[in-house]
């Protein structure tokens, strides 16, 4: 039997939870690619801690794009915050109520947000689309390696054996929460096995008593052996961090909120010196299809005490970081498998969508609001959703590059061809200058449709200013119909006719992408 094969039938008794303040602990373990990764991290002393917001966070409701108010109106009644309860970052996008935190870090410049992060073709099913953004797979693809790096291969390099080392004393990253987490699944978390006490623990220190038999049984019993002999050796380093460090934030709260437990158990970890620069938390309750607000009160509901959480926990995580002097060691981001619909649905709730904001946050982020507000046109049917203008692994590889500056060509072999580097950070502070935010999104590059509403065809103008240029058309699910161009063009004034044989009336979007550009507009198909 394959190793790997052996480890996944044997999955649920070999998971090791590491207990540190009532949560377990995951060690991820060793591959090729997060070595590199942990080196780069052990020369920028940086840390990254991602929360998952399980279940399709609503990003309508979390970042709002207040020049659209009037049409969320109409769209969407049913869950549609009070206007003037929003929070206002700029004249034309807020924050849902209860990010109060998140406001004041904003106006810190220390909060960056990405409109519209998500995939073409987008995938509605939890398991699915969880998959593809732990892993970092197209939609059409089944990955089984993870984006912070891929699956070693369960015979290279005589793994576990030498694991922990001079050169790698710490787990190579760590997720804490109640259960083995899913973000970690792919990450190679489950080795070892499942442990509720220290009694328990101390009893598999020797990794197990007895000879192994001669034979592929044995080889694969002694490999799990070492994998426990490991993660043993990784409590260790665990156990010092947590003495050595401490918590200094009176903000977090003293019961009912998980998430900010998660956090406290990290902020001491890196206060006490372990030397791991990546953590996973997990914040779980986004799948909001009924009772996302409350009928009499949309200011109340599952969702907003969700983001009463995430607020009240990262805003404790913060403080906490910066009384004790790190804070510019870590950068927190948040991501979520999916958004949901533009239209709310009779439950006062909302359904799976597609592409919602992701949220940076830290003293060293680029704070702003990079990309458009989210086209919210009145005319979407109820399967409408929001369609991605970044792609989520172009975040996922800026925040490589600039943060522990990974080469962009590796980034390309570990991500995807396509990637496009966004400026989240101040270019003193990136590992290298990136293209500028401003470049990013250029509106200018793409005009409207016309005829808009058209019954057949209609032209859409653009423009390029020199180098390859991709113009597709997308249904309001973000299913990608057609790509009208793919080539290199020169500069000037361009435009391409759009024929709409065989579709069905509705809104259709059109979305530009230009070297490292990109542009959407939305219009309308009558019959």
């Amino acid at each position: 039997m394959k190793r790997r094969n052996f480890l996944k039938n044997t999955a649920a008794a070999t998971t090791l939870p590491i207990m540190l303040g009532g949560l377990p602990v995951h060690a991820i373990n060793r591959n090729p690619l997060l070595d590199i990764l942990y080196k780069n991290a052990m020369m920028t002393d940086r840390v990254l801690v991602l929360i998952q917001l399980n279940g399709g966070n609503d990003g309508l409701n979390t970042v709002v794009p207040l020049n659209e108010y009037g049409n969320l109106s109409l769209v969407r009644p049913q869950v549609i915050l009070p206007e003037l309860s929003i929070l206002r970052l700029n004249t034309d996008t807020g924050l849902h109520p209860a990010l109060t935190g998140f406001k004041q870090l904003y106006d810190s410049s220390k909060l960056t947000v990405l409109q519209n992060v998500g995939y073409d073709n987008p995938n509605f099913s939890h398991f699915r689309s969880t998959d593809i953004w732990l892993t970092g797979s197209p939609s059409n693809e089944v990955y089984s390696t993870g984006w912070l790096g891929r699956y070693l291969d369960m015979d290279h390099g005589g793994y576990p054996a030498n694991y922990p080392n001079d050169d790698f004393p710490d787990p190579l990253a760590i997720t804490v929460g109640s259960i083995v987490s899913n973000t970690c699944q792919g990450l190679g978390s489950n080795f070892g096995m499942a442990i509720r006490s220290l009694d328990e623990f101390n009893q598999l220190q020797t990794g197990g008593t007895g000879g192994t038999p001669n034979n592929r049984y044995g080889i694969e019993l002694d490999f799990i052996r070492q994998s426990m002999l490991q993660t043993n050796q990784y409590l260790g380093s665990i156990q010092d961090a947590a003495s050595a460090g401490n918590n200094l934030s009176q903000l977090y709260p003293q019961s009912g909120n998980r998430l900010a437990d998660q956090l406290r158990i990290v902020a001491q970890l890196i206060s006490g010196g372990l030397r791991t620069p990546f953590y996973v938390v997990n914040l779980g309750g986004f799948d909001t299809h009924i009772q996302q607000v409350n009928s009499s009160d949309h200011l109340a509901g599952r969702h907003a005490d969700l983001m009463f959480d995430l607020n009240e926990a990262v805003t404790a995580f913060q403080d906490d970081l910066e009384l004790m002097g790190i804070q510019d060691r870590v950068l927190g981001m948040t991501f979520s498998e999916f958004g949901r619909r533009i239209r709310g649905n009779d439950s006062y709730g909302t359904d799976h969508g597609a592409a919602a904001p992701m949220m940076l946050f830290g003293s060293q982020v680029n704070g702003q609001i990079i990309g458009q507000n989210p086209i919210i046109d009145p005319a979407v049917d109820e399967t409408a959703s929001i369609p991605a203008d970044i792609d989520f692994r172009s975040v996922y590889g800026s925040v490589l590059m600039d943060w522990f500056c990974v080469d962009e060509n590796d980034i390309k072999t570990l991500l995807y061809n396509d990637f496009q580097r966004i400026n989240i950070l101040p270019p003193d502070l990136s590992c290298d200058s990136a293209t500028s935010v401003k470049d990013l999104l250029n509106p200018d590059l793409l005009s409207q449709n016309y005829p808009n509403p058209f019954q057949s065809s209609t032209r859409i103008p653009f423009s390029s200013e020199g180098g390859d240029l991709r113009i597709d058309i997308f249904n309001t699910s973000g299913v990608m119909i057609k790509t009208l161009t793919n080539r290199f063009f020169a500069p000037g004034e361009y435009q391409i006719t759009f024929d709409a044989e065989g579709l069905a009336a509705g809104v259709y979007y059109y979305r530009l992408r230009h070297n490292n550009s990109y542009a959407t507009r939305s219009m309308i198909l009558t019959r």
